[in-house]
Protein backbone atom coordinates (compact mmCIF):
# COMPACT_ATOMS: atom_id res chain seq x y z
CA UNK A 1 0.00 0.00 0.00
CA UNK A 2 1.29 3.50 -0.83
CA UNK A 3 2.06 5.80 2.06
CA UNK A 4 0.40 9.20 2.05
CA UNK A 5 2.66 12.15 1.12
CA UNK A 6 2.56 13.43 4.71
CA UNK A 7 3.53 10.06 6.21
CA UNK A 8 6.44 9.74 3.78
CA UNK A 9 7.75 13.14 4.86
CA UNK A 10 7.38 12.20 8.53
CA UNK A 11 9.18 8.91 7.97
CA UNK A 12 11.98 10.63 6.10
CA UNK A 13 12.40 13.18 8.89
CA UNK A 14 12.43 10.47 11.55
CA UNK A 15 14.87 8.25 9.69
CA UNK A 16 17.49 10.61 8.32
CA UNK A 17 19.94 13.13 9.67
CA UNK A 18 21.58 15.03 6.86
CA UNK A 19 25.30 15.42 7.32
CA UNK A 20 27.45 17.25 4.80
CA UNK A 21 25.36 19.64 2.72
CA UNK A 22 26.41 20.44 -0.84
CA UNK A 23 24.27 22.92 -2.84
CA UNK A 24 22.10 21.01 -5.28
CA UNK A 25 23.18 17.68 -3.84
CA UNK A 26 21.90 15.05 -1.47
CA UNK A 27 24.72 14.07 0.88
CA UNK A 28 24.15 11.88 3.90
CA UNK A 29 26.71 10.38 6.23
CA UNK A 30 24.72 9.92 9.45
CA UNK A 31 21.57 8.11 10.37
CA UNK A 32 19.44 8.12 13.51
CA UNK A 33 16.96 5.37 14.23
CA UNK A 34 15.12 3.17 11.77
CA UNK A 35 15.99 -0.35 10.73
CA UNK A 36 19.37 -1.94 11.21
CA UNK A 37 22.18 -0.92 8.84
CA UNK A 38 22.81 -2.81 5.64
CA UNK A 39 25.49 -5.43 5.82
CA UNK A 40 26.80 -7.97 3.38
CA UNK A 41 29.83 -9.78 2.04
CA UNK A 42 32.65 -8.03 0.25
CA UNK A 43 35.58 -5.76 1.09
CA UNK A 44 35.29 -2.81 3.45
CA UNK A 45 34.82 0.39 1.48
CA UNK A 46 35.78 3.99 2.13
CA UNK A 47 35.88 7.31 0.33
CA UNK A 48 33.38 9.58 -1.40
CA UNK A 49 30.97 8.28 -4.02
CA UNK A 50 29.61 11.07 -6.21
CA UNK A 51 26.56 10.50 -8.37
CA UNK A 52 24.30 12.73 -10.43
CA UNK A 53 21.17 12.39 -12.49
CA UNK A 54 17.43 11.91 -12.40
CA UNK A 55 15.43 14.37 -10.31
CA UNK A 56 13.13 11.46 -9.44
CA UNK A 57 15.81 9.77 -7.32
CA UNK A 58 16.56 12.20 -4.41
CA UNK A 59 13.98 10.69 -2.04
CA UNK A 60 15.16 7.08 -2.34
CA UNK A 61 18.77 8.28 -2.51
CA UNK A 62 18.49 9.89 0.90
CA UNK A 63 17.27 6.63 2.40
CA UNK A 64 19.93 4.64 0.56
CA UNK A 65 22.75 7.04 1.45
CA UNK A 66 21.82 7.14 5.13
CA UNK A 67 21.67 3.38 5.61
CA UNK A 68 24.76 2.70 3.48
CA UNK A 69 26.85 5.30 5.30
CA UNK A 70 25.69 3.92 8.65
CA UNK A 71 27.07 0.53 7.64
CA UNK A 72 30.20 2.10 6.14
CA UNK A 73 31.16 5.10 8.35
CA UNK A 74 34.12 6.00 6.15
CA UNK A 75 31.89 6.53 3.10
CA UNK A 76 30.03 9.67 2.04
CA UNK A 77 27.54 9.36 -0.81
CA UNK A 78 26.59 12.52 -2.73
CA UNK A 79 23.80 12.84 -5.27
CA UNK A 80 23.17 15.86 -7.51
CA UNK A 81 19.64 15.76 -9.06
CA UNK A 82 20.55 17.56 -12.29
CA UNK A 83 18.17 15.48 -14.40
CA UNK A 84 18.62 12.27 -16.35
CA UNK A 85 20.31 13.89 -19.34
CA UNK A 86 22.70 15.82 -17.13
CA UNK A 87 23.56 12.71 -15.15
CA UNK A 88 24.33 10.67 -18.25
CA UNK A 89 26.45 13.53 -19.60
CA UNK A 90 28.49 13.80 -16.40
CA UNK A 91 28.97 10.03 -16.33
CA UNK A 92 30.10 9.82 -19.95
CA UNK A 93 32.50 12.74 -19.46
CA UNK A 94 34.05 11.05 -16.43
CA UNK A 95 32.69 13.54 -13.91
CA UNK A 96 30.95 10.90 -11.78
CA UNK A 97 31.43 7.13 -11.54
CA UNK A 98 27.71 6.50 -11.13
CA UNK A 99 24.70 8.12 -12.81
CA UNK A 100 20.96 8.01 -12.18
CA UNK A 101 18.70 8.10 -15.21
CA UNK A 102 15.03 7.52 -16.00
CA UNK A 103 16.11 6.41 -19.47
CA UNK A 104 18.75 3.86 -20.37
CA UNK A 105 21.81 4.82 -22.42
CA UNK A 106 21.14 4.82 -26.15
CA UNK A 107 23.39 3.09 -28.69
CA UNK A 108 25.55 6.19 -29.26
CA UNK A 109 26.00 6.69 -25.52
CA UNK A 110 26.90 3.03 -25.03
CA UNK A 111 29.63 3.41 -27.64
CA UNK A 112 30.99 6.55 -25.94
CA UNK A 113 30.97 4.72 -22.62
CA UNK A 114 33.70 2.33 -23.79
CA UNK A 115 36.34 5.06 -23.51
CA UNK A 116 34.90 6.38 -20.25
CA UNK A 117 34.86 2.87 -18.77
CA UNK A 118 38.56 2.14 -19.39
CA UNK A 119 37.80 -0.21 -22.24
CA UNK A 120 34.90 -1.89 -20.47
CA UNK A 121 31.24 -1.18 -21.04
CA UNK A 122 28.44 0.62 -19.24
CA UNK A 123 25.56 -1.17 -17.55
CA UNK A 124 22.03 0.17 -17.04
CA UNK A 125 20.81 -1.40 -13.79
CA UNK A 126 17.13 -0.80 -12.85
CA UNK A 127 16.87 0.14 -9.17
CA UNK A 128 13.80 2.39 -8.90
CA UNK A 129 10.39 1.74 -10.43
CA UNK A 130 7.68 4.34 -9.95
CA UNK A 131 4.48 5.43 -11.67
CA UNK A 132 4.48 8.75 -13.49
CA UNK A 133 1.41 10.60 -12.28
CA UNK A 134 -0.63 12.85 -14.52
CA UNK A 135 -0.93 15.45 -11.77
CA UNK A 136 -3.54 18.18 -11.97
CA UNK A 137 -4.77 21.23 -10.08
CA UNK A 138 -8.55 21.35 -10.34
CA UNK A 139 -10.19 22.34 -7.03
CA UNK A 140 -13.47 20.50 -6.58
CA UNK A 141 -12.44 17.68 -8.95
CA UNK A 142 -11.14 14.85 -6.77
CA UNK A 143 -11.50 12.20 -9.47
CA UNK A 144 -10.47 12.36 -13.10
CA UNK A 145 -10.23 9.59 -15.70
CA UNK A 146 -8.54 10.06 -19.07
CA UNK A 147 -8.29 7.75 -22.08
CA UNK A 148 -4.93 7.51 -23.88
CA UNK A 149 -6.27 9.52 -26.83
CA UNK A 150 -7.50 12.30 -24.56
CA UNK A 151 -4.19 12.39 -22.70
CA UNK A 152 -2.38 12.65 -26.03
CA UNK A 153 -4.62 15.45 -27.28
CA UNK A 154 -4.27 17.40 -24.04
CA UNK A 155 -0.49 17.22 -24.06
CA UNK A 156 -0.37 18.00 -27.79
CA UNK A 157 -2.39 21.21 -27.17
CA UNK A 158 -5.39 19.96 -29.15
CA UNK A 159 -7.75 19.78 -26.15
CA UNK A 160 -7.35 23.10 -24.38
CA UNK A 161 -10.39 23.46 -22.08
CA UNK A 162 -11.52 21.29 -19.19
CA UNK A 163 -15.10 21.34 -20.47
CA UNK A 164 -14.09 19.62 -23.73
CA UNK A 165 -16.53 16.81 -24.70
CA UNK A 166 -13.67 14.31 -24.88
CA UNK A 167 -12.92 14.77 -21.19
CA UNK A 168 -16.61 14.53 -20.33
CA UNK A 169 -16.90 11.29 -22.31
CA UNK A 170 -14.00 9.79 -20.34
CA UNK A 171 -15.83 10.65 -17.10
CA UNK A 172 -19.23 9.12 -17.66
CA UNK A 173 -20.59 12.15 -19.51
CA UNK A 174 -20.06 14.52 -16.58
CA UNK A 175 -18.72 17.79 -17.94
CA UNK A 176 -16.11 19.62 -15.90
CA UNK A 177 -16.43 23.39 -15.39
CA UNK A 178 -15.04 25.42 -18.27
CA UNK A 179 -11.47 26.63 -17.85
CA UNK A 180 -8.27 26.75 -19.84
CA UNK A 181 -5.91 23.78 -19.57
CA UNK A 182 -2.30 24.71 -18.86
CA UNK A 183 0.10 21.89 -19.67
CA UNK A 184 3.27 21.91 -17.57
CA UNK A 185 6.23 20.10 -19.10
CA UNK A 186 9.90 19.68 -18.28
CA UNK A 187 12.27 22.31 -19.63
CA UNK A 188 15.37 20.13 -19.21
CA UNK A 189 16.39 16.83 -20.78
CA UNK A 190 14.35 14.33 -18.84
CA UNK A 191 13.87 10.60 -18.69
CA UNK A 192 10.43 11.23 -17.22
CA UNK A 193 9.57 13.14 -20.40
CA UNK A 194 10.90 10.30 -22.53
CA UNK A 195 8.79 7.76 -20.65
CA UNK A 196 5.59 9.79 -21.03
CA UNK A 197 6.20 10.37 -24.75
CA UNK A 198 6.86 6.65 -25.24
CA UNK A 199 3.46 5.92 -23.67
CA UNK A 200 1.69 8.52 -25.84
CA UNK A 201 3.33 7.37 -29.07
CA UNK A 202 2.53 3.72 -28.31
CA UNK A 203 -1.12 4.35 -27.48
CA UNK A 204 -2.17 7.33 -29.60
CA UNK A 205 0.36 7.95 -32.39
CA UNK A 206 -2.13 9.84 -34.58
CA UNK A 207 -2.94 12.22 -31.76
CA UNK A 208 0.63 12.71 -30.56
CA UNK A 209 2.68 12.69 -33.79
CA UNK A 210 6.15 13.14 -32.31
CA UNK A 211 9.35 11.17 -31.95
CA UNK A 212 10.30 9.62 -28.61
CA UNK A 213 12.85 11.97 -27.06
CA UNK A 214 13.89 13.25 -23.65
CA UNK A 215 13.16 16.85 -24.71
CA UNK A 216 9.53 18.03 -24.69
CA UNK A 217 8.46 18.47 -28.35
CA UNK A 218 5.27 20.56 -28.08
CA UNK A 219 5.22 24.35 -27.87
CA UNK A 220 2.60 26.32 -25.99
CA UNK A 221 2.75 24.94 -22.46
CA UNK A 222 4.57 26.08 -19.34
CA UNK A 223 8.07 24.70 -18.92
CA UNK A 224 9.73 24.01 -15.58
CA UNK A 225 13.06 22.49 -14.60
CA UNK A 226 13.19 19.19 -12.75
CA UNK A 227 10.48 17.19 -11.05
CA UNK A 228 10.13 19.70 -8.23
CA UNK A 229 9.82 22.56 -10.71
CA UNK A 230 6.97 20.84 -12.55
CA UNK A 231 5.14 20.04 -9.30
CA UNK A 232 5.54 23.61 -8.04
CA UNK A 233 4.22 25.02 -11.33
CA UNK A 234 1.15 22.77 -11.23
CA UNK A 235 0.45 23.75 -7.63
CA UNK A 236 0.74 27.44 -8.52
CA UNK A 237 -1.62 27.34 -11.50
CA UNK A 238 -5.27 26.37 -11.19
CA UNK A 239 -6.28 24.42 -14.30
CA UNK A 240 -2.78 22.98 -14.77
CA UNK A 241 -1.84 19.42 -15.60
CA UNK A 242 1.63 17.92 -15.88
CA UNK A 243 3.62 14.77 -15.29
CA UNK A 244 5.94 13.77 -12.44
CA UNK A 245 7.11 10.88 -10.31
CA UNK A 246 4.04 9.98 -8.24
CA UNK A 247 5.98 10.09 -4.97
CA UNK A 248 6.63 13.80 -5.38
CA UNK A 249 3.24 15.25 -6.41
CA UNK A 250 1.98 15.73 -2.85
CA UNK A 251 -1.67 16.77 -2.51
CA UNK A 252 -2.28 17.32 -6.22
CA UNK A 253 -4.88 15.23 -8.01
CA UNK A 254 -3.76 12.17 -9.91
CA UNK A 255 -5.65 11.16 -13.04
CA UNK A 256 -6.53 7.54 -13.66
CA UNK A 257 -5.81 6.34 -17.19
CA UNK A 258 -7.73 3.77 -19.18
CA UNK A 259 -5.68 0.62 -19.78
CA UNK A 260 -7.00 -2.78 -20.88
CA UNK A 261 -10.51 -1.33 -20.76
CA UNK A 262 -10.45 -0.12 -17.16
CA UNK A 263 -9.36 2.97 -15.24
CA UNK A 264 -6.09 2.44 -13.37
CA UNK A 265 -4.43 4.82 -10.95
CA UNK A 266 -0.69 5.47 -10.48
CA UNK A 267 0.01 3.13 -7.58
CA UNK A 268 3.21 1.23 -6.83
CA UNK A 269 1.35 -2.08 -7.19
CA UNK A 270 0.04 -1.19 -10.66
CA UNK A 271 3.48 0.05 -11.71
CA UNK A 272 5.14 -3.15 -10.55
CA UNK A 273 2.79 -5.17 -12.73
CA UNK A 274 3.87 -3.39 -15.93
CA UNK A 275 7.50 -4.27 -15.23
CA UNK A 276 6.50 -7.90 -14.79
CA UNK A 277 4.93 -7.95 -18.27
CA UNK A 278 7.87 -6.19 -19.97
CA UNK A 279 10.88 -7.63 -21.79
CA UNK A 280 14.60 -6.79 -21.74
CA UNK A 281 15.90 -4.46 -24.45
CA UNK A 282 17.60 -6.66 -27.07
CA UNK A 283 21.19 -6.27 -28.21
CA UNK A 284 22.58 -4.71 -25.03
CA UNK A 285 26.10 -5.29 -23.64
CA UNK A 286 26.60 -8.15 -21.21
CA UNK A 287 25.34 -7.19 -17.78
CA UNK A 288 23.11 -4.39 -19.07
CA UNK A 289 19.54 -4.91 -17.81
CA UNK A 290 17.61 -2.17 -19.63
CA UNK A 291 13.87 -2.88 -19.79
CA UNK A 292 11.60 -2.38 -22.81
CA UNK A 293 8.54 -1.19 -20.88
CA UNK A 294 5.26 -2.60 -22.18
CA UNK A 295 3.18 0.55 -22.77
CA UNK A 296 0.14 -1.32 -24.10
CA UNK A 297 -0.47 -4.11 -21.56
CA UNK A 298 -3.43 -6.42 -22.04
CA UNK A 299 -3.50 -7.51 -18.41
CA UNK A 300 -5.95 -5.83 -16.02
CA UNK A 301 -4.76 -3.55 -13.24
CA UNK A 302 -1.55 -2.49 -14.98
CA UNK A 303 -0.56 1.20 -14.98
CA UNK A 304 1.46 1.77 -18.17
CA UNK A 305 2.94 5.23 -17.54
CA UNK A 306 5.93 4.27 -15.44
CA UNK A 307 9.54 5.22 -15.15
CA UNK A 308 12.17 2.61 -14.66
CA UNK A 309 15.08 4.54 -13.21
CA UNK A 310 18.57 3.17 -13.60
CA UNK A 311 21.87 3.43 -11.84
CA UNK A 312 24.44 3.46 -14.63
CA UNK A 313 27.85 2.01 -13.87
CA UNK A 314 30.98 0.81 -15.64
CA UNK A 315 32.27 -2.74 -15.78
CA UNK A 316 35.80 -1.34 -15.46
CA UNK A 317 37.03 1.52 -13.27
CA UNK A 318 40.44 3.15 -13.00
CA UNK A 319 40.93 2.21 -9.34
CA UNK A 320 39.92 -0.67 -7.10
CA UNK A 321 38.51 1.75 -4.53
CA UNK A 322 36.10 3.22 -7.07
CA UNK A 323 35.07 -0.21 -8.34
CA UNK A 324 34.44 -1.48 -4.82
CA UNK A 325 32.41 1.62 -3.84
CA UNK A 326 30.13 1.41 -6.88
CA UNK A 327 29.68 -2.35 -6.56
CA UNK A 328 28.87 -2.17 -2.85
CA UNK A 329 26.44 0.73 -3.16
CA UNK A 330 24.42 -0.69 -6.05
CA UNK A 331 24.55 -4.07 -4.39
CA UNK A 332 22.66 -2.56 -1.50
CA UNK A 333 20.23 -0.31 -3.44
CA UNK A 334 19.15 -3.22 -5.64
CA UNK A 335 18.84 -5.68 -2.75
CA UNK A 336 15.49 -6.54 -1.20
CA UNK A 337 16.42 -4.41 1.84
CA UNK A 338 17.40 -1.45 -0.34
CA UNK A 339 14.18 -1.78 -2.32
CA UNK A 340 12.15 -1.85 0.89
CA UNK A 341 13.91 1.27 2.16
CA UNK A 342 13.07 3.12 -1.07
CA UNK A 343 9.46 1.94 -0.98
CA UNK A 344 9.06 3.10 2.62
CA UNK A 345 10.26 6.60 1.75
CA UNK A 346 9.08 7.11 -1.84
CA UNK A 347 6.24 4.61 -2.32
CA UNK A 348 8.11 2.99 -5.20
CA UNK A 349 7.52 -0.51 -6.54
CA UNK A 350 10.15 -2.94 -5.20
CA UNK A 351 12.01 -5.10 -7.67
CA UNK A 352 11.22 -8.77 -7.75
CA UNK A 353 13.80 -11.08 -6.10
CA UNK A 354 14.66 -12.39 -9.57
CA UNK A 355 15.56 -8.90 -10.83
CA UNK A 356 17.60 -8.19 -7.70
CA UNK A 357 19.50 -11.43 -8.30
CA UNK A 358 20.14 -10.46 -11.93
CA UNK A 359 21.65 -7.14 -10.84
CA UNK A 360 23.82 -8.90 -8.27
CA UNK A 361 25.14 -11.17 -11.03
CA UNK A 362 25.87 -8.16 -13.26
CA UNK A 363 27.76 -6.42 -10.46
CA UNK A 364 30.09 -9.39 -10.31
CA UNK A 365 31.63 -8.23 -13.59
CA UNK A 366 32.87 -4.89 -12.15
CA UNK A 367 36.68 -4.78 -11.98
CA UNK A 368 39.51 -2.25 -11.83
CA UNK A 369 41.97 -1.63 -14.65
CA UNK A 370 44.82 -0.97 -12.25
Amino acid sequence: MNRSPSSRVALLAATLTVGLTVPGCVAVNERTGGASPVAGPGPAVSGTLNSAGASTQPAPFQAWSARFSAAHPEVTVNYDPVGSGGGRKQFLEGGVPLAGSDAALDDEELERARERCDGGSAMDLPVYVSPIALAYNLPGTPDLTLSPVTVARIFDQQVTDWSDPAIAADNGGAALPAGAITVVNRSDDSGTTENLIAYLVANAPDDFPHEVTDTWPVAGGEAAKGTSGVVDAIKAGEGSIGYADESQVGDLGRAEVVAAGQAVGPTAEAAAKVVDVSEPVPGRPEGDLAIEVNRTPEEAGVYPIVLVSYQIACTTYATQQEADLVKAFIGYTSSQQGQKDAADIAGSAPLSPERSDAIAAALGSITASS
